[in-house]
């Protein structure tokens, strides 16, 4: 009995004693306290994505929490800009009926980022390349299933440039 309440005595210091240094997010410090996102820059055929990827990149640093966004360069520590490059689809089933026509698309949003460190007024990366996919299935039309997709491109390319940015390479 008494070798028992020993044994669970020692487990449980040693259990609440692992606990005490824990700590949530990833332990990593970030270079930057502040960050300016800037209005996203479109060379694709896709002018609704700029204001649509613009507020989903800034939502996703705002969730996560290790930098705070300001409103102007001016203010920031950095600065990210995003350049919409290429946004194309490409057929990768075709329907069971008639071979020539796609069922399922994959659609493909391609930028490029750039990171500029405005303390020392040097260029952290420039043209770094950030490519996301998502399938779309034409079932209930093309036109449709692309333009519920653009906000999940968005969020997934949000995603790439806040692991870009934050996350040590």
């Amino acid at each position: 009995m008494r070798l028992a309440l020993f044994a669970s005595l020692a487990v449980l210091t040693l259990g609440l004693a692992s606990c005490a240094n824990y700590r949530l997010g990833t332990g990593s410090e970030t270079r930057y306290a502040t960050l300016h996102v800037a209005v996203v820059k479109s060379d694709t055929l896709l002018p609704q994505a700029v204001a649509t990827v613009t507020a989903q990149v800034r939502e996703a640093f705002i969730k996560d929490g290790r930098v705070r966004l300001v409103d102007t360069a001016a203010e920031a520590d950095a600065v990210l800009t995003l350049t919409l490059e290429d946004y194309h689809r490409e057929a990768t089933v075709a329907r069971a009926d008639d071979t020539g026509l796609a069922r399922r698309f994959d659609v493909v949003l391609q930028a490029r980022a750039a990171l500029v460190d405005q303390r020392a007024k040097q260029t952290v990366f420039a043209n770094r390349p950030l490519k996301v996919t998502r399938g779309a299935f034409t079932d209930s039309g093309q036109l449709q299933s692309e333009y519920q997709l653009l906000p999940l491109l968005a969020e997934q390319l949000a995603e790439r440039a806040l692991h870009a940015v934050l996350d040590t390479w």
